[in-house]
């Protein structure tokens, strides 16, 4: 009788370092541009906000685990995320050797979210804010931060971020944010408008009657133009 041996499986000898996720979301309301924090149920830094993520488990995808994250501490689905990059200070975390892989998403509207199963609370911080953070999860928000400012350099922004309708006021607020210095008001007008980025709608809106605003949206397809020819309008 022949025996069968089952194949040698190799052993990496070196220790492993354990690997997570987190998800730096933003989205634009009326504070400006704000980013989603969960408060941590547990140790370490338990009490502290932080950026939603957690584990991958040993046969999940990086971006699968991110997922599973946003959904089961914010209730969040169908965001569409980018990976920003890795962050793996060796004593970012007190447990043991952590490497985090980092995911953006940007979402509209202003709606009221609600913690799910895996965090205490959660709640929507303004960028000028934001509360003492767990981890090193300040330097993932600014890097999050410089990363906007990289892309909105790159092409035209915000149309993931505005209402179908907005005030020009409001797309300046954004760009400002994100490029971490203010523009001039005529000229960033003047700029969209030449470019074709912008529409007016023909719509007013204001407090007062003696000074209402125009409303406008996005050129959706003078937008892909620009952006596939990494065209800025700053």
């Amino acid at each position: 009788m022949t025996l069968r041996h089952a194949p040698k499986r190799y052993s990496y000898r070196y220790p492993h370092p354990a690997i997570t996720v987190d998800c730096a979301i933003f989205r634009f309301c009326k504070a400006g541009l704000e980013i989603l924090l969960i408060r941590r149920e547990g140790e370490p830094f338990k009490g502290k906000w932080a950026l939603p993520g957690g584990f991958v488990g040993i046969k999940e995808e990086l971006e699968a685990a991110a997922r599973r994250e946003l959904r089961e501490e914010t209730g969040l689905s169908n965001v569409v995320l980018e990976q920003l990059g890795a962050f793996g200070e060796i004593k970012r975390d007190p447990r043991e050797r952590v490497v985090s892989i980092v995911y953006l998403g940007l979402v509209k509207g202003c709606h009221v979210l609600r913690a799910a199963s895996d965090a205490a609370e959660l709640g929507w911080f303004p960028l000028d804010g934001l509360p003492e953070l767990a981890f090193d999860h300040s330097k993932i928000v600014s890097a999050a931060i410089r990363w906007l400012g990289e892309r909105a350099h790159l092409g035209p922004f915000g149309m993931e971020l505005l209402p179908d309708k907005f005030k020009l006021s409001q797309l300046q607020k954004l760009y400002e944010v994100v490029l971490g210095r203010k523009l001039d008001k005529s000229n960033f007008r003047r700029r969209l408008l030449q470019l074709g980025l912008v529409e007016w709608l023909g719509e007013m809106e204001g407090t007062s009657p003696m000074r209402p605003v125009g409303l406008y949206r996005f050129n959706r397809k003078r937008y892909r133009e620009l952006l596939e020819k990494r065209f800025s309008p700053v």
